[in-house]
């Protein structure tokens, strides 16, 4: 059985690459788990996960805390601003479908924007908390 964190990345993952709204900022499906060396920027990465048992007596429940990562050099701190408020877009209280669980919610939680040590590129970091169930 998948997991659900695995569940989670793959539906977050999903929803990212089929938004034509974030896709226009990107400059198309740039969406990565993992982005590939040299990788043209700007992109957004699905990066640190954090886990915790939130269960009760009905059954097991799990609260994920996920980040993602947006990464840009063009335009200033304005388009690593546009990702982050796309990404909050596609997916801030999303119905995402996940594989053997039950996603109870998906909502925004924090979002850092910084410039890098290199002076030229920004870091857009957007994390989300979930809350899931396995499906019965």
């Amino acid at each position: 059985m998948t997991s659900a964190n695995a569940a989670l990345r793959a539906a977050v993952h999903d929803a990212l690459a089929a938004d034509s709204g974030l896709q226009a900022v990107l400059g198309g499906k740039r969406i990565y788990d993992e982005p590939p060396r040299g990788a043209l920027l700007p992109y957004v990465s699905i990066g640190e996960a954090r886990i915790t048992d939130a269960s009760v007596d009905e059954g097991p429940t799990q609260e994920h805390q996920i980040t993602l990562h947006a990464r840009s050099r063009q335009g200033g701190q304005s388009e690593a601003h546009a990702i982050a408020g796309a990404v909050l877009q596609a997916l801030d209280d999303a119905p995402l479908t996940l594989a053997a669980h039950r996603l109870v919610n998906f909502r925004f939680a924090v979002a850092d924007i910084r410039r890098e040590s290199d002076g030229r590129t920004y870091h857009a970091q957007v994390r989300f908390r979930a809350v899931t169930e396995p499906r019965t």
